[in-house]
């Protein structure tokens, strides 16, 4: 089988918002599935492979996904599926889908709603059911837990990590979809040593892409993403087993995406917590003078769970279909203290 190059061709994002109890996710899914087919002149009935990602625990049902296909159109028949992930692992999954030839070109889509319940509670249901969960730490704790051991092996302390939220939010001025932005004040103690601004905002919304492939792409897109490397590994679910201030699952996924073959000029991280930037900074050989990190603003300006992980994707396409960027680098994440983690390097056609 010959290799076939893939992009991202479209991207759109949700304003994400503290609440949006006047939307259910099907209405919440909608103008952003639209906006994708727009920007490509696709109707649904073009699309090869449609593939979602989302969480039955936020949406509080089993197969929650179904009602979302509301949204997207499954009549005539369409080939779907589904990841009980954020909504990158569905990126992957279409990914591969379109090298294999069974498609050309896909839709991909993910959304969170965290406003109904505690998210802090709700995110230990990824915890070790047997010796870590009966603990009761959350979410927070957790990241403070990995803040304190980069804190204590001299890799960072609060100052530094209150300049990067500061960075962060500054840059989410120009981000129209941002939920925070500006000078956000690095806030009250949380769980120390995190203090509200080391913390992602709580919060509602969604993205999707369209992916195509070979020819295809340059029809849809002026100028496509073409998706150069990705790849996605994971850590031991024991946290207890972990070195909490290194990221060996980033390093390998990076590696065999090719994102150290060059230097990219983009990194979009997905990197909820201002502690975790810093693990993923080292762990990707980031100095943030050759590469300008999360221009968007990151997870620090807007953290839709289930989604975040596929804005970091669309972020980084986005700037290369401006022409903001030649080579940009994305990350996302899943589970506790970065357990689970995916890279993409994306390019942009050599300029003329």
């Amino acid at each position: 089988m010959t290799a076939r190059d893939v992009a991202i061709v479209a991207f759109a994002q949700t304003a994400h918002r503290r609440r949006t109890d006047d939307l259910s996710e099907v209405e919440m899914i909608m103008p952003v599935l639209h906006e994708v087919l727009d920007a490509t002149g696709l109707r649904t009935a073009d699309i090869g492979f449609t593939c979602s990602g989302s969480s039955d625990y936020l949406a509080g049902r089993a197969f929650s996904f179904t009602m979302a296909l509301d949204g997207v159109g499954a009549w005539p028949p369409i080939a779907e599926s589904h990841v009980e992930m954020d909504g990158a692992w569905a990126l992957y999954e279409a990914w591969v889908k379109l090298l294999t030839g069974e498609a050309d070109t896909a839709l991909v889509y993910a959304y969170g709603k965290s406003s109904p319940g505690p998210l802090r509670d709700v995110l230990t249901r990824q915890l070790d059911p047997y010796y870590l969960a009966p603990l009761h730490p959350d979410s927070v704790a957790l990241a403070a837990l990995q803040a304190q051991a980069l804190i204590d092996a001299g890799h960072t302390d609060e100052t530094r990590l209150a300049a990067i939220a500061a960075r962060s939010r500054t840059a989410a001025t120009t981000n129209p979809h941002a939920q925070l932005t500006g000078a956000v004040p690095h806030g009250d103690p949380v769980v120390h040593p995190l203090r509200t601004g080391d913390c992602p905002p709580i919060g509602d919304g969604a993205a999707a892409v369209i992916l195509a492939a070979d020819g295809h792409a340059r029809d849809l897109c002026a100028r496509p993403a073409w998706i150069r490397g990705i790849d996605h590994r994971t850590e031991a679910h024991a946290l207890g087993v972990r070195d909490l201030t290194d990221s060996p699952s980033t390093r390998l996924a990076a590696e065999r995406a090719g994102a150290f073959d060059r230097p990219a000029d983009t990194a979009e991280l997905h990197a909820p917590f201002t502690s975790q930037e810093v693990v993923l900074r080292r762990a990707l050989r980031l100095d943030g003078t050759t590469t300008t990190i999360n221009p968007s603003g990151g997870p620090l300006a807007a953290n839709p769970v289930m989604a975040a992980g596929l804005v970091r994707l669309g972020e980084a396409a986005a700037r290369i279909h401006r022409g903001d960027s030649d080579r940009a680098l994305a990350h996302a994440t899943s589970g506790p203290c970065l357990q689970q983690n995916l890279v993409a390097v994306l390019e942009g056609d050599d300029r003329v």
